[in-house]
């Protein structure tokens, strides 16, 4: 195995954290970049591509965001309306899921009704809105995910709501049960998404 057959992809840690915001900082801006294709980049060609790689490789690395990978990995090559409830429903628990659009919409869902999906979908896009707003106005506890719970313990979730960016659109996962985000399954998400350059119309 010669260095040019080193690639590097995000984690799926690395993945939510460098599309968890609508701008993100320089550092996640040049992470995304290892999904800017339909195959991962070379190690050795990504580093020298632009200033200070180098070192963010380094610490991207201890932090575990990003990981290396022996073979030709590509972007998922299918339709997206197809593949969203296969990916979407590794992310649940109870292989529940949906994904929502910036505008609330619904565009892919598992084991919801449509009639579910839709309510849900359009309450992520409010929670969303109302999250950004109060960070806006300086609350700090306004974090960006979303956490119901029905049992007075709340040990585990009941539903979450996970935002994420691609490319200046906003998009939510909703999740049932326990949310399951350490999965490659985000990785092939967020990446197909992003290399399919579409924008969704309502399921």
């Amino acid at each position: 195995m010669t260095e040019p057959d080193v690639r590097l992809m995000l984690t799926p840690f690395g993945a939510l954290q460098a599309f968890a915001e609508l701008h993100p900082a320089p550092h996640w801006a040049q992470l995304q970049t290892l999904m800017g294709a339909d195959i991962a980049p070379h190690a050795a060609a990504w580093v020298q591509a632009g200033s200070g790689r180098g070192e963010l490789l380094a610490q991207a690395t201890r932090e575990g965001w990003v990981h290396t990978v022996m073979r030709e990995l590509r972007a998922p090559d299918v339709r997206l309306d197809n593949f969203l409830p296969h990916v979407i429903a590794g992310l649940s628990g109870q292989r529940t899921a949906a994904l929502a659009s910036e505008g609330g919409f619904c565009i892919g869902r598992v084991g919801y009704t449509q009639e579910q999906a839709d309510i849900l979908c359009a309450a992520a896009a409010d929670f969303s809105e109302f999250a950004a707003r109060q960070r806006h106005r300086g609350w700090p506890g306004a974090g960006r995910f979303v956490a119901f719970h029905q049992d007075a313990a709340m040990l585990l979730p009941s539903t979450s709501f996970v935002p994420f960016w691609v490319d200046g659109v906003a998009y939510s996962l909703i999740l049932e049960g326990e949310p399951l985000l350490n999965n490659t399954a985000l990785v092939e998400l967020i990446w197909g998404v992003r290399t399919s350059g579409a924008r969704f119309s309502p399921a």
